[in-house]
């Protein structure tokens, strides 16, 4: 996944930053830096309230994982994101599709998402192939964009991981206060701190600037998640 790349997309967004700093020197990070402006008009979905169903999909902002599609996260976002296949650095279609959304508004929450679509080998394959432009990431990990023809056709494809950059800084009690205890912390060197939800398929990163970044997947599948932090120490 290239999840943190995303991270940079946020940061540079030089605006919202200095209007968050400016709120973070007035009244500090409490909770209500997670609501909307109008406290009685919290979003319908908001990121902490998941629920998994019968099938053991996780249901998150209104969404399915595994069951809704492209399609429909655009229709109900307006937008129709920027699609991308990140491939490995070898050229192998091992990659995945990717679909970015920018500054979605849900009722007064504002924050950026990261979809992961669900896409076999050989549509990964077609993509690669049919590409209009390639291009490098600093890790040698090519992005390709789509051709008009895959797109329609991924509107079809389902999201199987969501990730949710939030506009505003979180502090530690917000976390707790929103998503409950998690069943464990992880620390990185670099000081981010994971909060880590398995019955929920959640991991909340967090930089020590107040900064998070919130990936859900289904609860089967949260190793998906764990490994990558298997072997980091604080």
């Amino acid at each position: 996944m290239q999840i943190f790349k995303y991270i940079h997309l946020v940061i540079m967004r030089s605006r919202m930053i200095r209007a968050v700093l400016v709120i973070a020197l007035l009244g500090g990070l409490g909770m209500w830096l997670l609501l909307p402006n109008n406290r009685n008009a919290l979003p319908e979905h908001p990121p902490w309230k998941t629920v998994v169903d019968a099938h053991g999909r996780l249901q998150v902002f209104g969404l399915t994982l595994g069951a809704t599609t492209l399609g429909e996260v655009q229709a109900r976002f307006g937008q129709t994101g920027k699609v991308t296949l990140f491939v490995d650095p070898d050229g192998n279609p091992r990659g995945t599709v990717e679909a970015f959304f920018e500054r979605i508004d849900l009722n007064g929450l504002y924050g950026d998402f990261v979809f992961t679509l669900g896409t076999d080998r050989a549509t990964l394959a077609r993509i690669y192939d049919g590409g209009l432009r390639i291009s490098r990431l600093g890790d040698g990990t090519q992005k390709v964009q789509p051709a008009p023809v895959d797109l329609e056709a991924l509107a079809n494809a389902s999201i199987e991981h969501i990730t949710y950059l939030p506009g505003a800084r979180l502090a530690p009690q917000v976390i707790q206060d929103r998503f409950g205890e998690p069943a464990e912390r992880v620390a990185e060197p670099k000081g981010i701190v994971h909060w880590l939800y398995p019955g929920k398929g959640i991991d909340i990163a967090r930089r020590p600037n107040g900064r998070a970044v919130i990936q859900y997947v289904n609860p089967s599948n949260f190793d998906q998640l764990r490994e990558p932090l298997r072997n980091t120490k604080e």
